[in-house]
């Protein structure tokens, strides 16, 4: 055992109230200018840090480890892939992925075969060592494909109800067939990433699901996007109807059972294992902190997502980013072409930007 939901978070906090209270023992540093950086559930963790600044939901279990005390709000948060709104992320990865029937995730689960290298394929460049290995392609089964469809026929009526917008405050919304606003704006995203490989004339990987015509990428089509990227994970993605993932193990119980966090997968469990507890899973959120009363959040944020990561959908990063920009935050969010699940693989380009926002 070695901590559950929400300990992850907790521990984070704790770490920048240390910082704080030991402030005139640093040899050097800002106390103020605390920048948080991680990749997969480090990239979630990091977004949870910085937008759940000050939060009386962690307070009692601040309190029970016996924490500095302070604050607990930092300055910036720099989040690769973040595998986070973890309670609807299986909807958002059905809505890209549905109609891919076969999956690439390994029966054992984690530790990709190498860690750390580049390669081709999907493999990507600095893949966590806990995030989930690549296997021989299987078809899902007729128990994972039914959940795929019910899955993607949620997704719209969930991202209606966040009430986002884009930057010249129109409405970003999905109608029940999945198209809409919210999806011109994912197809954006990776229209933007396929125009810098093509800018400077990087390999393409035989991607089908744009066209060009005088140099310039154009009609993304998002079914042609998955099939070319190809599904990672079984439907559904995170909350398993078996409590098999890791997600599942982090919202456990402190006996090691693993517990849903979903409704969804609860009622469609054949054994109706346990829910986790509503509290546990809202603090492992960070949308729902975002713009609230009682809370700081993080001036500054940067967010990426490889164009060819299916680890988790990118429509939860695009939304982590929406929510936080209409919050009024300053977010630097990106889709870079030939990255897939991974981190720390632009290291300049995150200097510089720490740079830009500590000036």
């Amino acid at each position: 055992y070695i901590g559950k939901a929400p300990s992850l978070v907790v521990d984070y906090k704790a770490a920048v109230q240390y910082l704080r209270y030991n402030a005139a023992r640093l040899p050097a540093g800002n106390t103020d200018r605390i920048i948080a950086n991680g990749t997969s559930a480090g990239g979630a963790l990091s977004a949870l840090l910085g937008a759940t600044g000050g939060s009386a939901d962690y307070a009692d279990a601040l309190a029970e480890i016996g924490a500095a005390g302070g604050r607990d709000d930092i300055y910036a948060a720099s989040c690769y892939c973040p595998i986070t709104d973890l309670d609807h992320a299986d909807m958002a990865y059905e809505w890209i992925f549905a109609g891919v029937n076969d999956y690439h995730q390994s029966a054992k689960g984690s530790m990709p075969p190498a860690a750390g290298a580049a390669s081709s394929g999907n493999t990507a460049v600095n893949r966590p060592l806990n995030a989930p290995a690549e296997g021989a392609a299987a078809p899902m089964t007729e128990e994972q494909s039914t959940a795929s469809a019910r899955l993607k026929e949620l997704y719209p009526a969930y991202l209606n109800s966040l009430g986002l917008k884009d930057a010249s405050g129109s409405p970003m919304l999905l109608n029940p067939d999945g198209t809409g606003s919210f999806a011109e704006y994912v197809k954006a995203l990776y229209q933007a990433s396929a125009q810098s490989a093509l800018d400077r004339k990087a390999d393409l990987g035989g991607a089908d699901w744009f066209t060009v015509r005088d140099g310039k990428a154009a009609n993304v089509d998002l079914a042609k996007y998955a099939a070319w990227a190809t599904r990672l994970k079984a439907a559904p993605a995170f909350d398993k109807l078996d409590r098999s993932s890791g997600e599942n193990d982090v919202f456990g119980t402190t006996a090691n059972v693993p517990r849903h966090f979903t409704d969804f997968a609860r009622r469609y469990d054949p054994a109706h294992g346990d829910l986790a507890p509503d509290a546990d899973i809202r603090r492992m959120n960070p949308l729902g902190y975002i713009g609230t009363a009682g809370v700081k959040t993080a001036p500054h944020f940067r967010i990426r997502h490889g164009a060819k990561d299916r680890d988790t959908a990118l429509a939860v990063p695009a939304v982590l980013a929406l929510r936080l920009q209409n919050a009024g935050i300053d977010v630097d969010f990106a889709v870079p072409w030939g990255q897939g699940h991974g981190g720390d693989y632009d290291l300049d380009e995150l200097f510089n930007w720490i740079d830009r926002i500590c000036k």
